[in-house]
């Protein structure tokens, strides 16, 4: 998936642990086959060469994630939408971009933009992308769901405790080897070596984005990498959101989704979902947080 993954497992033999931890791998690669739109065989991929086409039969797996796809596109009112990989990429964050794009190069490059004209029948199996030139990419929820799937298979396997780490989404279950909650350090986007808060993940996940690696500025304004998928454009006035909940899938998606939201709106949301809680810090270092969140500057 073009990014790094860390397991570690709680065993009392350490062959049996490292054979638990290759098989969470290939359980990892076998998401990636199928939710890949790089890989020309993958499922996905036949659903984007089919768009404005015909439906697509698909495994009962991607139609289900398709489907919470949709339903997390609607509660965030499109702030998170998988047909996002219909945009032109006419923004750049490697350094080669001169000129902001025009309103007319943004209000095209979102055109084929929608999850609404994401078609699913569940009688078939089928999802339709309605319309040529549509794309579907699991790019914000893909790491998590894949941590959730790898998690899964290693508490079948009665692994007792253990922790992935899937490039920043974060999903744990049992203790670790002391019998102590698995904790972590919210840093401050500003200061990483500083650490605003130590949280324990008990059975729960996380996942963090933020602004302060990839954007570039224009007459002074900083434009983030993260992109609206209704707009076209940056969003702004974020710098750093980690939500918490018990499925990385869900954290995955909901960290970029308020990340676009803003520092209203998001936290807003994240107060109507039982079960999910959320730190986040504004473009002026201003930390918010939801309700059921009590911050420790310790370790326990």
């Amino acid at each position: 998936m073009g990014s790094r993954f860390s397991i570690t497992v709680v065993s009392i033999n350490e062959e049996i642990g490292a054979i638990n931890i290759q098989e969470a791998i290939s359980e990892i690669e076998r998401v990636e086959k199928m939710i890949s739109s790089w890989d020309e065989n993958s499922e996905t991929s036949l659903i984007n060469r089919n768009a404005g086409i015909k439906p697509v039969k698909v495994s009962l797996e991607l139609f289900k994630l398709i489907e919470r796809c949709k339903q997390i596109s609607e509660l965030t009112d499109g702030a998170f939408d998988i047909s996002f990989a219909s945009m032109d990429t006419i923004w750049k964050f490697d350094g080669s971009m001169k000129a902001m794009p025009t309103a007319e190069e943004i209000s095209a490059s979102v055109a084929k933009v929608g999850y609404e004209n994401i078609r699913l029948d569940e009688k078939n199996q089928t999802v339709y992308l309605e319309e040529e030139g549509m794309k579907i990419s699991f790019g914000a929820i893909g790491k998590g769901y894949a941590a959730d799937k790898a998690k899964e298979f290693l508490v079948s396997k009665q692994v007792v405790g253990g922790i992935i780490d899937a490039a920043g989404d974060i999903t744990t279950w049992g203790t670790d080897v002391s019998k102590k909650k698995w904790i972590i350090g919210v840093v401050n986007p500003l200061r990483k070596d500083k650490i605003v808060s130590w949280l324990p993940l008990v059975e729960s996940s996380v996942a963090t984005s933020g602004n302060y690696e990839k954007f570039v500025t224009f007459r002074g304004t900083q434009y983030s990498h993260i992109i609206d998928p209704r707009t076209g454009y940056p969003s702004s006035g974020v710098r750093q959101v980690s939500v918490f909940a018990k499925s990385a899938e869900l954290c995955d998606a909901l960290a970029t989704a308020i990340f676009i939201m803003g520092t209203e709106k998001g936290p807003f949301l994240i107060n109507q979902l039982d079960g999910v809680e959320l730190i986040l810090f504004d473009d002026k270092n201003q930390m918010y947080k939801s309700d059921g969140i009590f911050l420790d500057q310790e370790p326990q």
